[in-house]
């Protein structure tokens, strides 16, 4: 399938935005068995925080999304990497994860770091493949089962 996929930047209150939000939500909560096994998780991921937003369309569709979200004056937090089902393997994540990586040098920041679980091979493939090294888990996952953090400087 050849795709002429177009990238225009928001914020996290965008409407297309939302949508995927609650798609990352409703999966996320799948893939751990249910939203209370995850609860400490959701107020660190309100949408409306989110700086930057990035988002793919295949014409007017919104079809995957990524945001960058401050995290310090030195740190910069990527929030919500998502292609729809039926899109993956046309490394729009990988071209997402390149563009958040130009704007946060853009932005002033020195490092992007990010939250996943193991379970999620195939983001923890891609971060892996592309430069990004586990680390110690940061605030607020610290404290959270399952939360593994990764890092790239910039």
């Amino acid at each position: 399938m050849s795709l002429m996929i177009n990238y225009q930047w928001t914020d996290g209150n965008s409407k297309d935005f939302r949508m995927f939000y609650q798609k990352t939500e409703d999966y996320y909560s799948e893939i751990v068995g249910g939203l209370d096994k995850r609860k400490g998780f959701v107020p660190y991921n309100a949408s409306s925080a989110i700086d930057h937003v990035l988002i793919a369309y295949d014409g007017d569709k919104a079809v995957a999304c990524a945001g960058l979200k401050r995290y310090s004056e030195r740190d910069a937090e990527i929030k919500r990497v998502w292609v729809e089902p039926e899109y993956r393997g046309q490394h729009m994540a990988r071209d997402m994860m390149k563009q958040l990586e130009d704007k946060a040098r853009k932005e002033g920041y020195k490092r992007l770091i990010l939250q996943t679980r193991e379970i999620m091979t195939d983001a923890v493939g891609l971060y892996e493949k592309i430069g990004y090294r586990r680390i110690e888990n940061y605030f607020p996952y610290d404290t959270l089962i399952g939360a593994i953090c990764y890092a790239r400087e910039l």
